[in-house]
């Protein structure tokens, strides 16, 4: 059985890359496919080597690939998959898109659908200063054709999976099908438990505004005895930091061993974004670190709130200063009831190993419920139902 994987764009490491290193460790053998491929950190991709699309060699693509959006519906549709069986695409947005046959099976794994596309959109345009004139009109009218384009590309799709129930619930509001839930792995093995703690809280995330990482530091800013440690780069990196208190420390990017030091450091993490998934809290947790989140998204998937048997954190009910002091507040009366040994045993559910597992168990599902008529042979349909992933 021919495979081939089909991802969005390589660019930077993140949450996206991990479920793809994942699903090549499913399918060591199949050919690789990307938009780009600026990849730095090759050890995702196993050695394999990728094709991409003509975008990679437009002018300034390394540093502005985003600006080639328009394109990237057309760019995907031009990658050849007519000699594989199976098709796995891992997809925030344009990878399902890919142009199959009836004869093949296509299983993708969405991280999210185009938000920015559909129920984002004023937000969007908003941020981007595109509210009127010319400039918002062409914006308006790409992203409506993304829209639609987006609604095709799923139909496509024999098996949708979800990185959790919120991307499912979004994927069956925008294109009325239905998703498995199998969350993305955290690599429990890279983040050591560590129960002591320093006097210091954690906010670790890209500085884009969806973050809301503007919205911690002010909360700690206005409770100047509480400590508060930002890693992260992003455009909005100057206007947080005026809005910084002495009490804040901003440390930009950091590398990774540094990260997960300051990771198992903290007394708690304190998540403010709305995200459909984020690792970070669920590293956090291996790490034996509580989190302070946002009570809306991926958080509700992957935190327990205090109240709950074995809780790992407290939620705020809205991203207000006023919302996250209460919650902080609550976290410091209630912390001995968290314990760093809960914190890592939740986090252990997410495992690679349990990713793997649950993943190919439906790409198994998809393919025998296909029977023939998907071109793969009886001997390859064997091969799945008996296959056991480690």
């Amino acid at each position: 059985m021919r495979v081939a994987i089909v991802h969005d764009w390589l660019v930077a490491p993140g949450c996206a890359e991990k479920v793809l290193e994942q699903i090549i460790e499913c399918f060591p053998d199949a050919d690789l496919f990307s938009l780009v491929d600026f990849l730095e950190d090759r050890r995702p991709l196993g050695g394999k080597p990728v094709t991409t699309s003509f975008i990679q060699r437009l002018p300034f693509a390394r540093r502005r690939f985003r600006a080639y959006l328009p394109l990237m519906p057309l760019a995907i549709e031009q990658f050849d998959l007519s000699g594989y069986d199976l098709i796995v695409t891992s997809s925030r947005a344009l990878a399902r898109g890919v142009l199959v046959s009836p004869h093949q099976t296509h299983v993708s794994y969405v991280h999210s659908p185009m938000r920015y596309a559909a129920e984002r959109q004023h937000q969007y345009l908003r941020d981007a200063r595109l509210l009127a004139g010319p400039k918002s009109w062409a914006a308006r009218a790409m992203l409506h054709y993304l829209r639609g384009w987006e609604a095709r590309s799923a139909n496509s799709v024999d098996r949708l999976i979800a990185n959790s129930p919120l991307t499912a619930r979004r994927m069956l509001k925008t294109h009325r099908r239905d998703a498995a839930v199998i969350p993305p792995p955290v690599d429990v093995h890279d983040f050591a438990l560590r129960t002591d703690k320093d006097d210091f809280y954690l906010a670790a995330a890209r500085l884009v505004p969806d973050k809301r990482v503007d919205l911690i530091v002010e909360a700690f800013s206005a409770t100047p005895h509480r400590k508060l440690v930002v890693i992260g780069d992003g455009p909005e990196l100057s206007a947080i930091r005026a809005k910084a208190g002495p009490n804040v420390t901003m440390l930009g990017h950091q590398p990774s061993d540094v990260f997960r030091d300051y990771l198992q450091r903290a007394q708690a993490l304190v998540f403010a974004a709305e995200q459909d998934f984020d690792l970070v809290p669920l590293e956090a947790q291996a790490c034996g670190t509580p989190v302070i989140g946002f009570g809306k998204g991926g958080v509700l998937d992957t935190v327990v709130p205090v109240g709950e048997p074995h809780p790992t954190g407290v939620y705020f009910a809205r991203q207000t200063v006023v919302s996250m002091l209460g919650a902080i507040d609550r976290f410091e009366r209630l912390r001995e009831q968290i314990t760093p040994a809960a914190c890592r045993a939740n986090a252990e559910r997410f495992s690679a190993a349990a990713f793997r597992r649950a993943f190919m168990a439906e790409v198994t599902r998809t393919i025998v419920a296909a029977g023939p008529r998907h071109g793969v042979n009886a001997a390859a349909r064997r091969d799945l139902e008996t296959s056991v992933v480690r």
